[in-house]
Formats: C-alpha cells, structure tokens, sequence
C-alpha cells in the first residue's frame, strides 16, 4: 500500500506512522530522514539543499521532490511506503502525483489524523524537556514526580520555544493555510480517509489499521 499520513502538528503523526509501517511492512518514509541522508552523504541534492538551510532559506520544492523521488526508487518502497510530512502543499501533491506516475504506480490512501486545535495546544504547550539528557515529559500526560525535575537525570526541564501556546498558534495558523488544502484535494479524488486523532495513542492505531482494512491495507 502507497499511504500519505497528513494532520496538524500534535496530532501524533510520527507515532502513527511507526505503528502503521509496521503493520503494513512498508519504510516509513520522512522528509526530514531523507535530508538528513542526504546532507550526511553529500549528495548531490543533499549540497544544495545545504546550501539553503544554511542560508536559513526554505529548500525549493524542486529540490525537495527530487529528493523524494529518489528515495521512492528505492528496492524496499517498491511494494509500498508511508510518507510522513510530504506533501505539505497542493503543488507539492501534485508533484507528488506526476512522479508517482512516472514510476507507474500511484497513492492507494491519504489518511487524515483529525484533532481540534484546542486538543493541539492543551498536547503541545504541556510537553517540557530535560535540559540534561533531552528527554521529553509532559505536565499533564507524562509528569515527573518532581516538578519542573527530570526523574531520569535530575536536571531542569525547560519549556521549548516550540512549544509555547502563540508559536504553536502561529503552527496552525500555517497549516491551515498551507496544508489543510490538502483534505480537498484529496478528497476529490476519492483517497482520503479521517481518523479521530484523541484518546490514547493504542486507541488512535487500532482506529487508523480498522480504516486500513476497510481499504485492502
């Protein structure tokens, strides 16, 4: 099965991605992973995709696409993959298209994680990290026995900049704009499907592989 997996930050997409990559024997497959091989490999497109990070510039979708397409001829995403956080735009999706297509294949499935963004905040704005060891707790869903203490190192935790309600309001306020489109274009060619995106993580996998079966996967 050939799956995008979309949804606003928060929304636990890289959870769900694991867990339903799994289920499928497909790669997860991340545009962060695949500029992170790229720039450490110094390929060709990793140089130039350098290049722009460096400059603190957005990478061009050209570049990025290029990217993609290299790792989708891949041998182990010859039967299938999930991309995670690709496409983000509607030119990127329809980027995506054409190149699936020039491989001879296309999308079987666009699944939607759906959470309201005051679910998004109330997930996000909780999360604190360990200024020792890095490890992510969260005040609500994960809390230390001590306050504001790592109960791993002992060091402070800190609040990431991140993760403060009006960055993270900005966040949805980008997403909306650019990815949200998404759901319509999708959705007009008959490959999306939604999942309630709350609850516990093992409740949001079991309804995302129930949706799966529905479609073959």
């Amino acid at each position: 099965m050939r799956l995008v997996l979309v949804g606003p930050p928060g929304a636990g997409k890289g959870t769900q991605a694991e867990f339903i990559a799994a289920h499928l024997a497909v790669p997860k497959i991340s545009t962060g992973d695949i500029f992170r091989a790229n720039v450490s490999q110094g390929t060709p497109l990793g140089v130039e995709a350098k290049r722009y990070m460096d400059a603190g510039q957005l990478v061009p979708d050209e570049v990025t696409i290029n990217m993609v397409r290299d790792r989708l001829a891949e041998p182990d995403a010859g039967d299938g993959f999930l991309l995670d956080g690709f496409p983000r735009t509607v030119p990127q999706a329809s980027a995506l298209d054409k190149l699936l297509a020039d491989l001879g294949t296309a999308l079987d499935l666009v699944m939607e994680l759906v959470v309201d963004d005051d679910e998004v905040i109330r997930r996000l704005s909780g999360r604190r990290t360990c200024r020792g060891c890095g490890k992510i707790w969260h005040v609500e869903f994960d809390p230390t026995s001590k306050e504001n203490i790592c109960d791993r190192c002992g060091s402070d935790l800190f609040q990431r900049d991140d993760d403060k309600a009006e960055t993270i309001g900005n966040r949805l306020v980008e997403y909306a704009d650019k990815t949200a489109p998404l759901v319509d274009f999708y959705g007009a060619q008959g490959k999306l499907v939604g999942i309630d995106a709350t609850g516990p993580v093992e409740d949001v996998t079991v309804r995302a592989i129930d949706a799966l079966r529905s479609y073959g996967g």
